[in-house]
């Protein structure tokens, strides 16, 4: 085995046929030219910038980003000017939208643009029958709530009074009262500077 093995070792050292991958023979043309027209730059004082499908941050996905200080070049704007459309490279569509306030516009005009349509959800809130089967959930739709009339309120009603009521009035026993208090005031005061 070892015979072998030196044996394959010894004959894969000598130089064999030579094969080199084959070379191109023409110049390949490549496109190095500014683009023309309006352009957009992202201010450096902003790290990056969110590009989306659609002017708006909350109807349309994210689809990538921008460094502070790239440009690319604009297409449109929103009739409120405050997003453009631009060329982004990278995507299906091969435009993107940025938030105005973010980018500086260099001279030229650019057109006044509709938003795209925007996306479906991706997701539709449904409940798996699968689900349900294996737990046995009953989805039973419910009524709103009714308006349901009060019972009717009682007012109470007391008996007449029975009591002859007294003769003496009750501000001449609270007045006697008083001036018995008043007195013994009085009587206690002189008796404390004995």
């Amino acid at each position: 085995m070892a015979v072998a093995l030196m044996a394959l070792l010894v004959l894969s050292g000598f130089p064999g046929e030579s094969v080199s991958a084959q070379q191109p023979t023409g110049s390949i043309p490549t496109v190095t030219g500014t683009p023309t027209g309006p352009q957009v730059t992202v201010y450096s004082d902003q790290t990056f910038i969110d590009v989306y499908a659609g002017p708006s941050m909350y109807d349309y996905e994210k689809i990538g980003v921008m460094a502070a200080g790239t440009s690319a070049p604009a297409l449109g704007h929103t009739q409120d000017d405050n997003w453009i459309e631009i060329v982004y490279v990278g995507v299906k569509s091969g435009e993107g939208w940025v938030y105005a306030p973010f980018v500086r516009i260099s001279p030229g005009s650019i057109p006044i643009l509709n938003p795209p349509p925007t996306a479906a959800p991706q997701t539709t809130p449904t409940l798996n029958p699968t689900f349900v089967a294996a737990y046995g959930l009953k989805v039973v739709p419910t009524r709103l709530p009714t308006y349901t009339p009060p019972f009717p309120l009682k007012i109470p009603t007391f008996a007449p009074n029975a009591r002859v009521p007294s003769k003496v009035p009750y501000g001449l026993i609270i007045a006697i009262l008083a001036l018995l208090g008043i007195f013994g005031a009085v009587v206690s005061f002189l008796r404390g500077n004995r």
